[in-house]
C-alpha cells in the first residue's frame, strides 16, 4: 500500500483550543488498537503537542513494559520547503493504512497542502458561536447562517484542487468537541446553525470529546481511553469517555479497503 492508497485524515481548522491535537493522538492510537498500521504526522514544528504526546506515551511504555500499540510520529516545521517535506513524509509513510495530519491552528502554506491531499477532514469546534465563526456568519438576532467563512471557504477551495488534481473527494467532519451540560440554549442554537450550514456547504456533523478533566490527565503518560489495560482507577467517568471515542471512530466511516488491511 502506497501514500496514496493510505487513507489521509486530517484534523484542522485554524483554531487553537478545540482539542485538535487530542483528538488526532486518540484517533490514531484507536485505529492503531484495531490492528491498523498507522502514522501520525504532526505539521506544528513548535509546539509539538501531538509529537509529544506520543512521545510520552513511549516513555512509558517503556518504563512500565507494557504492551500498547504505538503509531509512528514525524514533526515538520512551517517554513520554506517544508510542503515539499511533507510530500516526501506521505511517501515514507507508504506502509501505513491510516495517515493522521495535526495541523497548526493557523493558516500556514503546509495546513493548505494537508487539506488538500486529505480523504477525511475532521474540524474540531467548542460548541459555542465563537468557534462557529470559523465556518460561518450568523445573524445576531435570528441566528440564522449569513453567509459561510473564511475556513469553509478555504475546504471549498481545496476540494475543488482535489477534484482537479485526482478526481477524488474530501469527507469533511466537523466535530462539536467538549460539550457540556449547561448552556442548553446556546447548545440548541449552535446545532440549529450547524445543520443549517452543513446543508450549505456539505459536511457532516457530529458530536466528539466532552469536556472531562481524564483528556488532560493523560497526556502525560500518553495514554487513551482504549489503554484499559494501563489505565489506573477506572471509573464511569471513564467508561461514558470511551463510548465518545469509540462512535467518533467509527463516524470517521473508513473506507472498506481499510479496514479490510487488518485482515
Amino acid at each position: 500500500m502506497d501514500a496514496q492508497q493510505a487513507h489521509l485524515i486530517v484534523l484542522g481548522n485554524e483554531k487553537g483550543g478545540s482539542g485538535k491535537s487530542t483528538t488526532a493522538v486518540h484517533i490514531a492510537v484507536a485505529l492503531a488498537h484495531e490492528g491498523l498500521r498507522v502514522g501520525i504526522v504532526d505539521l506544528d514544528g513548535r509546539q509539538r503537542t501531538s509529537a509529544r504526546y506520543l512521545e510520552n506515551r513511549a516513555a512509558f511504555i517503556a518504563k512500565r513494559g507494557l504492551d500498547l500499540p504505538q503509531p509512528d510520529i514525524a514533526v515538520i516545521g512551517d517554513g520554506e520547503g517544508d510542503v515539499a517535506a511533507l510530500s516526501a513524509q506521505l511517501d515514507a509513510y507508504a506502509d501505513r493504512d491510516v495517515i493522521v495530519i495535526d495541523t497548526p491552528g493557523r493558516d500556514s502554506p503546509l495546513g493548505r497542502a494537508a487539506l488538500v491531499r486529505a480523504d477525511t477532514l475532521v474540524t474540531p469546534i467548542n460548541d459555542s458561536f465563537v468557534d462557529f465563526d470559523l465556518i460561518g456568519q450568523v445573524d445576531p438576532e435570528t441566528f440564522k447562517v449569513v453567509r459561510p467563512s473564511f475556513y469553509a471557504e478555504l475546504v471549498w477551495q481545496s476540494r475543488q484542487r482535489r477534484a482537479r488534481t485526482d478526481g477524488g473527494t474530501v469527507d469533511w467532519i466537523v466535530l462539536r468537541n467538549r460539550l457540556a451540560s449547561l448552556e442548553a440554549r446556546n447548545m440548541k442554537r449552535v446545532a440549529g446553525a450547524l445543520d443549517e450550514l452543513a446543508k450549505r456547504v456539505g459536511f457532516r456533523v457530529t458530536p466528539g470529546l466532552s469536556e472531562r478533566v481524564i483528556y488532560r490527565e493523560l497526556f502525560p503518560r500518553g495514554l487513551t481511553l482504549l489503554d484499559t489495560s494501563a489505565l489506573e482507577d477506572f471509573s464511569v467517568s471513564h467508561v461514558a469517555a470511551r463510548m465518545e471515542l469509540r462512535a467518533l471512530v467509527a463516524a470517521l466511516r473508513l473506507p472498506a479497503r481499510t479496514v479490510a488491511a487488518v485482515a
